[in-house]
């Protein structure tokens, strides 16, 4: 057991230790931030993805609408 503490002491001692060991604590940091960020992604691209699903069959009913009109109009 102490042998891995002390193994641990020296990986941390050099310049090269540290530096992973800090590497690795920010990744660790970063992880959960980036899970938010993509899935504020995802709801923002299902948002669009409705959006333009609403905005097409807005178009197609005002063409039914404006096509019964020009009909009504023809048969009048």
């Amino acid at each position: 057991m102490t042998d891995k503490i002390d193994n641990a002491n020296q990986f941390t001692r050099s310049p090269q230790g540290r530096m992973l060991a800090a590497t690795a604590m920010g990744m660790s940091a970063l992880k959960p931030i980036l899970h938010f960020q993509v899935l504020m992604l995802r709801m923002w691209a299902d948002s669009i993805e409705r959006f333009a699903g609403n905005y097409e069959k807005g178009i197609e009913e005002t063409a039914t609408t404006a096509s019964e009109q020009a009909d009504r109009e023809r048969a009048a």
